[in-house]
């Protein structure tokens, strides 16, 4: 895992471009199931008890964006930090 979007791949969060008459980007039906689900788990548990992504949610429901389109986003969100915290525990492999 080198970049961002390679974890977020991996995770199944990366959006794939499709479109149809109603929505434009959907994310990625691959990756690891696990992981996944961790995403999940911590986006609705931020959405419960965090005021900053509450107040997103209420920000992007005022927007015209969709229950569904916000959790994407915020999975995404939520997988560049994780993969941020996880780069920081590993070793650098030219050490």
């Amino acid at each position: 895992m080198d970049s961002e979007a390679s974890f977020a791949a991996l995770c199944g969060v990366s959006p794939a471009e499709r479109s149809s008459r109603r929505q434009v980007r959907r994310l990625n039906r691959g990756g690891y199931r696990q992981a996944n689900a961790t995403l999940h788990r911590i986006v609705f548990t931020c959405l419960r008890v965090d005021p900053r992504t509450q107040d997103y949610y209420e920000r992007r429901i005022k927007e015209g964006k969709t229950r569904r389109e916000i959790v994407r986003c915020l999975k995404r969100y939520a997988a560049r930090e994780v993969f941020h915290l996880v780069k920081q525990l590993q070793p650098d492999p030219r050490s």
